[in-house]
């Protein structure tokens, strides 16, 4: 078993493919039209296990889970302990960890359009100025 630092760089190391497809399937253009028609299946579905199914799809906090065990699954991962009990801890915490960098994503994204929004302000302000003139 790898040491207790080594598992952790790959927690913080896997992490990373987590949480970048937990939210381009749940966020990004790419998967725009597959995103609106789990979102309307559901809220339209009659059976309560199609709606909560297609909602995974919609929701990047809740896919993230079927995504970090893929990759617990795949990388064959544990975290501090051997066994069912290591990869029960190794996907909990990886679900964490990538749902912490999607925030911070979340939250770099917002802070840079509105400095977009704020720089075109100013723009649009000095045009105005200097059609005054």
């Amino acid at each position: 078993m790898p040491t207790v630092e080594q598992q952790f760089i790959w927690l913080f190391v896997l992490a990373a493919p987590v949480a970048c497809i937990a939210w381009t399937v749940t966020h990004e253009e790419v998967f725009d039209e597959f995103h609106d028609w789990c979102a309307a299946k559901s809220r339209s579905s009659r059976a309560l296990y199609q709606r909560k199914f297609f909602y995974l799809f919609t929701c990047e906090y809740c896919f993230s889970h079927y995504v970090a065990a893929g990759i617990v699954w795949l990388a064959d991962f544990r975290l501090l302990v051997p066994g069912w009990r290591g990869a029960l801890l190794a996907w909990l915490t990886l679900v964490w960890v990538a749902n912490f960098y999607m925030s911070l994503y979340g939250r770099l994204r917002l802070d840079i359009k509105r400095e977009r929004v704020e720089i075109k302000a100013e723009e649009h302000a000095v045009k105005k100025l200097t059609r005054s003139k």
